[in-house]
C-alpha cells in the first residue's frame, strides 16, 4: 500500500518572510539605517600644512548629515599617496604646503584623478591665485577671511555642478575676459610670474636661501638661481637685494597684488 503523501499546507504566518500578524519580516540583508546614511555621505580630504586649520574644518564637515571628512594631509607627497588610498569626491587645499605647492597638487590630482573635485581654501589673495588655481584644475576658491560656513557652502555649490567664487573675483574675471589685452596691460607685474616663479618668489620673501628653496620645492640650486633671475627680469629689478625686499614687502602685505 502506498504511503499518502502529507499535503498539509503550512500556515501563512510561518512561511518564510511572513510574520503572525501578517505584516513581511524585514530582510535580514537590509544594511541598518545608519550605514545607509554614511554610505550616502560625501566623502571629503583636507590639504593644509596647518593642524589646527584642519582640526577646525573636519569639525565643521562632520557636523553635517551629507558630509564626512575621510582624510588629511599637510604636505604634498603624503596627501597624494592618501587621497589615491582614500579616493574622496572632494579635496579641500591650501595654496602653501609642505613641498610643492597647493597649485601644484591641484595640476597633478586633475591628471591622475579627473573626477576628483578640488577647492581652495587659502589666505592668498583670490586676485592673484584664483585664476592660477582655476587654470590648474580646482572648481572653486575661498578665502580664509570668510565665514568657516562659506567652505560648507561652497562644497555643496560645487557638489551641484557650480564654479566657487566670491562676486568681486567673478567680477575681475569678466573684466579680464571682456577687455582682453587692455585688462592684461593693466594688470600686477606680479601676474606675469609662472607658477612656480610666483612660488620661488613667495619663499624669498619668507626668508629662504636659494638653497633652501630647491630643498623645500625639490629643485637644483641652478634651477632657483635661474627662477630668480626671471623675477628680477619680469619685475624690472636691478639686483638680489631689491629682489628680497620686493618679496618680503609682498609677504607682509599679505601676499596682495601689486
Amino acid at each position: 500500500m502506498k504511503r499518502k503523501k502529507n499535503s498539509k499546507a503550512i500556515p501563512t504566518s510561518r512561511r518564510v518572510g511572513t510574520r503572525r500578524n501578517g505584516k513581511p519580516a524585514p530582510d535580514k540583508t537590509t544594511p541598518p539605517a545608519s550605514a545607509k546614511s554614511s554610505s550616502a555621505k560625501h566623502s571629503i580630504f583636507i590639504v593644509d600644512d596647518h593642524p589646527l586649520v584642519c582640526e577646525a574644518i573636519a569639525g565643521l564637515i562632520n557636523q553635517q548629515t551629507d558630509l564626512t571628512v575621510c582624510g588629511s594631509a599637510g604636505e604634498y607627497r603624503v596627501a597624494m599617496q592618501s587621497i589615491d588610498a582614500a579616493r574622496p569626491e572632494i579635496v579641500v587645499v591650501d595654496i602653501s604646503l609642505g613641498g610643492k605647492s597647493g597649485i601644484d597638487l591641484i595640476k597633478d590630482l586633475k591628471a591622475v584623478h579627473p573626477k576628483i573635485l578640488t577647492i581652495v581654501f587659502s589666505m592668498h589673495d583670490e586676485s592673484l591665485y584664483a585664476p592660477r588655481a582655476l587654470q590648474a584644475g580646482a572648481r572653486g576658491y575661498i578665502m580664509k577671511s570668510e565665514p568657516p560656513e562659506k567652505i560648507v557652502e561652497g562644497i555643496r555649490q560645487m557638489l551641484a555642478g557650480k564654479i566657487v567664487l566670491s562676486d568681486p573675483m567673478r567680477d575681475h574675471l569678466m573684466t579680464q575676459l571682456v577687455g582682453g589685452k587692455a585688462a592684461t596691460a593693466i594688470a600686477s607685474p606680479l601676474e606675469s610670474l609662472s607658477d612656480r616663479e610666483l612660488t620661488v618668489f613667495e619663499l624669498i620673501g619668507q626668508g629662504l636661501g636659494s638653497s633652501q628653496i630647491a630643498k623645500k620645492i625639490s629643485l637644483s640650486i641652478h634651477t632657483v638661481q635661474s627662477y630668480r633671475e626671471r623675477i628680477k627680469e619680469k619685475l624690472n629689478l636691478r639686483h638680489a637685494a631689491e629682489l628680497i625686499q620686493h618679496a618680503v614687502q609682498w609677504i607682509q602685505s599679505g601676499r596682495r597684488m601689486k
